[in-house]
């Protein structure tokens, strides 16, 4: 099966959003999409189409340094960072 990875359309976004524990999986499975986001890819809103995802991480400075390096060269999509955040109990 054969993918194209989504361009964004605009500048870039700082989007905070949540993570969902699924209770049917038993399992933090459920990413909601903020409309920011779906705004900048407008293939998204396609709702007959299927949509994939690839997630990478990278263990070391070194690794993520070489892979930016190797689609900067290619003149690949930019990835989009997530960050995993948990919520202070205070």
């Amino acid at each position: 099966m054969e993918t194209k990875v989504l361009q964004p359309r605009r500048t870039p976004l700082n989007i905070k959003g949540r993570i969902s524990y699924r209770e049917t999986d038993q399992a933090w499975n459920l990413i909601k999409m903020k409309r920011e986001l779906l705004n900048e890819f407008a293939d998204l809103k396609e709702k007959r189409s299927k949509f994939w995802y690839q997630m990478m991480f990278y263990r070391t400075y070194g690794e993520l340094e070489a892979y930016v390096k190797k689609i900067k060269k290619d003149g690949s999509a930019l990835p989009i960072l997530l960050f995993l955040e948990k919520e202070r109990a205070f």
